[in-house]
């Protein structure tokens, strides 16, 4: 893969909604910390990526379960949509077999993630699974949006492989942001229903990513380190500062999720998709810094 080096261009041409087939150069033996200018960020998305393989596919299925009665143009999107998250789950899944056998206790906690969305699939009603859909979809654009604001002291000196990984995934979220939203106005549109499924969606994300960024801390070395907690600390409120205003306004009247601005450099960067190599420039991470006042 060739790389890329972020620019931003004063408009960015819109791009289909379709799948992207990418094929990562992974090590055998993916590096527990591959951000090494911020390990505990790598403790984070490992964390999150996690919970991908189980989340997604149950957002996968509650948008497949109402497709009949969506519009011919909507049933065209949600079914890119969906072909879209399989391939984020796929290559997260991949990603994952490394991480958890080097991180004692991940693979109980994917268990429990897998119980814990087979559960709400099984028990909650087609409406509230669509609504969770809806609403953590929105909790995923908001995520990106605060990553391409922080992109350096982030992801400085990182992985390329990897950071290309997130990335890509973070930047699909944004081009398919409406699709599930979309649906669920098609289907019932309960502002109380979408904004009970999304803190949901946020709570249940939480605990998950907690539990396993402390497991992936002590594989570290690093769960006694008051800077690691300190530096968490700081980069959830700031995480918080932008997700939980997101998903305020999603849920009120009228609103609808292409009246947020898109992160311009995520959208530039995934149009140089080639379908042909199926593979993107590999995102240029720089050399380390040590700044992370950017958070």
């Amino acid at each position: 893969m060739k790389q890329f080096v972020v620019q931003y261009p004063e408009r960015v041409a819109a791009t289909a909604l379709a799948p992207r087939r990418i094929r990562f150069e992974f090590p055998e033996k993916i590096p527990l910390v591959w951000t090494p200018n911020y390990p505990e960020m790598s403790a984070a998305a490992n964390s999150v990526s996690l919970l991908m393989p189980h989340v997604e596919p149950y957002v996968m299925a509650s948008v497949r379960a109402v497709l009949d009665q969506l519009p011919q143009e909507q049933r065209i999107d949600a079914a890119a949509f969906i072909a879209q998250e399989a391939q984020h789950q796929r290559q997260h899944r991949t990603f994952n077999a490394s991480i958890t056998t080097q991180v004692r206790g991940l693979s109980r906690v994917e268990r429990w993630m897998h119980r814990s969305y087979s559960w709400l699939s099984r028990t909650r009603s087609t409406r509230f699974n669509l609504a969770f859909a809806a609403g953590f979809e929105t909790v995923a654009f908001a995520l990106a949006r605060w990553t391409e604001a922080h992109l350096r002291p982030l992801f400085d000196g990182a992985d390329e492989q990897i950071t290309t990984l997130f990335l890509w995934h973070l930047a699909e979220e944004v081009e398919h942001k409406c699709v599930a939203y979309d649906a669920y106005e098609e289907v019932d549109g309960s502002r109380l229903r979408y904004l009970t499924a999304a803190v949901t969606s946020i709570v249940i994300l939480s605990i998950y990513t907690l539990i396993s960024t402390v497991l992936n801390l002590k594989a570290q070395g690093r769960i006694l380190s008051p800077v690691a907690w300190w530096r968490l600390l700081l980069c959830s409120v700031s995480l918080a500062w932008e997700v939980l205003p997101d998903v305020a306004a999603s849920a009120m009247p009228g609103h609808h999720p292409s009246d947020f601005t898109d992160p311009i450099a995520l959208s530039t960067w995934l149009s140089q998709y080639d379908a042909e190599t199926a593979s993107l420039p590999l995102w240029w991470t720089g050399a380390p810094s040590s700044d992370l006042s950017g958070l």
